[in-house]
């Protein structure tokens, strides 16, 4: 790959990234509750959800969902599910001590959580789908081209969700009041019913 289609690609990965959406909401998300520190975690899981659908798409396996609505339909449905279930676990946290739990929540559970949001959005395979074969040269071995194509997505991904989940981290002290952590889980919730929201209007 040559460096100026290398630079494009870069160039195109950050602002994939940045655009809000799930992964975003998610990241903001662990950043308000666990602290940039903490929302490690989820941005690990982010960025190997990311890599899971980027493998599917270099397997052929995207295109099947991308040319079947009934495939497409029915992860749309569970990443919308999954979303909503989120957000509403967030909205729920009432007194300061559940909260608190929340914020305690294990590491792998952190990972999990955030690689299901990734694995489960429909949109990012189809998109994936059809972004990935803009920079993939023929007349070149695809699999050092796939390797490199891959982890500039990746790397972008981490890039822009620590940041995310850095910029939420710098409000936390303004969350330091238990009403105002309530409202914090609140305000993350909203942003994953939202992300839920907006993929159950996806189609192909």
């Amino acid at each position: 790959m040559s460096t100026e289609i290398w630079i494009a690609l870069l160039g195109t990965a950050l602002l994939i990234s940045l655009s809000p959406g799930a992964s975003a909401a998610t990241a903001m998300g662990a950043g308000l509750t666990y602290g940039v520190r903490g929302a490690c975690w989820s941005t690990l899981g982010l960025v190997s959800g990311y890599g899971v659908q980027i493998m599917v798409v270099s397997l052929g396996l995207g295109s099947l969902i991308a040319t079947s609505p009934e495939l497409f339909s029915i992860l749309k449905w569970i990443g919308v599910v999954y979303l909503i279930w989120l957000g509403i676990r967030f909205w729920r946290q009432r007194a300061s001590g559940e909260v608190e739990s929340l914020a305690f929540a294990p590491r792998h559970s952190r990972f999990l959580q955030a690689l299901l949001v990734n694995i489960t959005n429909p949109k990012g395979l189809v998109f994936l789908l059809a972004l990935i074969p803009q920079f993939i040269d023929p007349a070149r071995p695809q699999l050092p081209q796939l390797i490199t194509i891959s982890a500039t997505l990746m790397a972008a991904e981490a890039c822009i969700m620590t940041g995310y989940s850095g910029l939420a981290s710098g409000l936390r002290q303004q969350f330091a009041h238990p009403m105002a952590m309530i409202w914090q889980q609140r305000l993350a919730g909203s942003a994953l019913i939202a992300a839920g929201l907006a993929l159950s209007v996806a189609t192909l």
